[in-house]
């Protein structure tokens, strides 16, 4: 992971599916479980699924506020 990533949790939006055009860091926890128990895209989008499927199963969301803020 990088300090970009992070920035991109709160930048891109989901491309495709039930939650297509809702940021990644806003997509529910549910459907971050489903990926990580079906499995993650593979690509960029794969991976910014799976650091926040991590930050949001650890409790981390807290971390992103101040790239929020920045916007």
């Amino acid at each position: 992971m990088n300090p970009e990533d992070l920035e991109r949790l709160v930048t891109l939006r989901m491309p495709f599916g039930k939650h297509a055009g809702t940021l990644i860091a806003d997509l529910p926890s549910p459907y971050l479980n489903w990926f990580a128990r079906e499995g993650f895209p593979d690509g960029q989008i794969g991976q910014l699924l799976n650091l926040m499927h991590e930050i949001d199963h650890n409790g981390l969301t807290n971390l992103l506020k101040p790239l929020r803020q920045r916007e």
